[in-house]
């Protein structure tokens, strides 16, 4: 568990960005922040496109978001605004835990992952580390994230050919969708269940769907 010091009437306002596209959770986490002597939020999103248009307005010292957001997802979010903020303090806040969210969400530049259902004093005790540079991710989502790096990433045309396997097509209309033989979209499938530790091409779209690296 992260420490941070507790605040005092000195310490400064760490300003705050929500993002959430459930009004009741964003306003209940709103209100809960807003209450502590050392917090404040300055804007809150209800999207992707949003919070990387309130960031690039207001450039809080932390911004709060759910990975799963309409318009632009909460990786993209991410990414969008590192690129254009190198030192963004970003925290993603979720109700789930697929490991691919969580790497490709730090990957991206986030400092921190919560669920949605982290007792409030944690949160508050994360927020504060972030602001001050530190990383958080709860130790058992840490354990499955060092398995996740430990596996090889899909390239661009292994992911295509998982997701078209995912809607239960076969190596030849795989084929024809992607314009490349059967004997390539063979080779992307055996590079796929590789990957992902499967025996046959079931077994490779359940460890997909699993692992959050497809939805359906």
């Amino acid at each position: 568990m992260l420490k941070s010091p507790m605040p005092t009437q000195s310490s400064k306002t760490i300003r705050l960005l929500v993002a959430d596209d459930h009004p009741i959770v964003r306003q209940g986490l709103v209100a809960i922040l807003n209450a502590q002597p050392d917090m404040s939020v300055i804007a809150e999103a209800n999207n992707g496109r949003e919070v990387i248009e309130q960031f690039r307005q207001h450039q809080p010292d932390v911004a709060i978001l759910d990975l799963q957001m309409p318009d632009v997802g909460g990786v993209e979010a991410i990414t969008t605004i590192r690129a254009e903020f190198p030192n963004a303090a970003i925290i993603m806040f979720s109700i789930y835990e697929t490991d691919e969210d969580i790497y490709q969400g730090l990957r991206a530049g986030a400092k921190a992952y919560l669920l949605k259902d982290t007792p409030c004093a944690e949160i508050l005790e994360v927020i504060r580390a972030v602001s001050e540079g530190q990383r958080y991710v709860p130790a058992d989502i840490g354990t499955k994230l060092a398995a996740r790096m430990e596996r090889p990433d899909l390239s661009d045309r292994e992911f295509e050919v998982l997701s078209l396997m995912a809607k239960g097509k076969n190596n030849k209309a795989i084929a024809a969708e992607l314009n490349i033989t059967e004997n390539t979209v063979k080779f992307h499938v055996a590079n796929v269940m590789i990957k992902l530790g499967a025996s046959d091409r079931t077994h490779a779209v359940v460890n997909a769907l699993r692992q959050g690296i497809i939805k359906l």
